[in-house]
């Protein structure tokens, strides 16, 4: 299927797609949303996939929202924005957080808003040297949504957090690496070669172990350390029945490279 406002690719076990609208920064519209909506639903149902990855085309990553729906015959016309969150980005951030293999975000350039706040739903981040964060909401009289407000003081803490929403200034990659924001900075000449190796590097791994640890990861924050260790043990017996353990195991024990299969 080929989409308007994305590209998606499938081959070495990796989904790739890339944010398509470079002449807009790629930025947000409904029809981005739809053509998403579609790409992470096949992720979701293709068993040869091990691991996506998420870029953008052009010089930036993503903008966030398209405000030019926003705009009719020049003037800014009256919108229910909590209903095209419902609608379309808390559906896109729930989605991604539930896909049973790890998620590599390269933030290419740019990722201001909305487009920030996606980046940060994947699993791991990384981000060329020259690319920037924005959480650039208060600017023109909005909140940080898409998880801007759930994400940003777990990973960078409260007053950061603070600082970061309420003066919409830029972070670097290199501040966004040294905050704990993202996982790694790369130098703009090795970043797409860097982003694949990572994503080959997952797509070839214990993907239900992968899994497993987000289910963990993502739950710990609302769970008590009872609660946690229950559901470490749950899910530990879990991934002790897998296939990929077993070929873990003999891997070790013959001192050579495990070559799992994703189960």
């Amino acid at each position: 299927m080929a989409y308007q406002n994305i590209l998606f690719d499938i081959s070495d076990a990796i989904a790739t797609i890339t944010l398509n609208r470079p002449d807009k920064l790629n930025s947000f519209t409904e029809e981005m949303h739809a053509d998403l909506r579609d790409a992470v639903q096949r992720v979701r149902d293709d068993q040869s996939v091990r691991a996506l990855l998420i870029t953008g085309a052009g010089r930036g990553f993503c903008a966030g929202q398209d405000l030019n729906e926003r705009v009719m015959s020049g003037e800014v016309r009256s919108v229910d924005v909590g209903s095209t969150l419902e609608r379309n980005y808390n559906p896109l951030i729930k989605g991604l957080q539930a896909l049973p293999i790890p998620i590599v975000c390269a933030v290419n350039g740019v990722a201001a808003g909305a487009g920030c706040s996606f980046a940060l739903a994947a699993d791991i981040v990384i981000a060329a040297r020259s690319a920037r964060f924005m959480e650039v909401f208060t600017r023109i009289g909005l909140l940080p949504d898409a998880g801007g407000t759930y994400v940003l003081p777990r990973l960078i803490g409260q007053a950061r957090a603070m600082a970061v929403s309420l003066l919409a200034e830029p972070i670097t990659a290199e501040q966004a690496e040294a905050w704990g924001l993202i996982w790694k900075c790369v130098d703009d000449d090795q970043f797409a070669a860097e982003a694949r190796r990572l994503a080959a590097t997952l797509a070839a791994g214990p993907t239900k172990a992968y899994a497993l640890t987000k289910r963990a990861i993502y739950a710990s924050s609302a769970n008590s350390l009872d609660k946690q260790l229950a559901l470490e043990a749950e899910l530990q017996r879990e991934a002790g029945r897998s296939e990929d353990f077993k070929e873990g195991v003999r891997a070790f024990m013959e001192k050579r490279a495990a070559k799992f299969v994703g189960r």
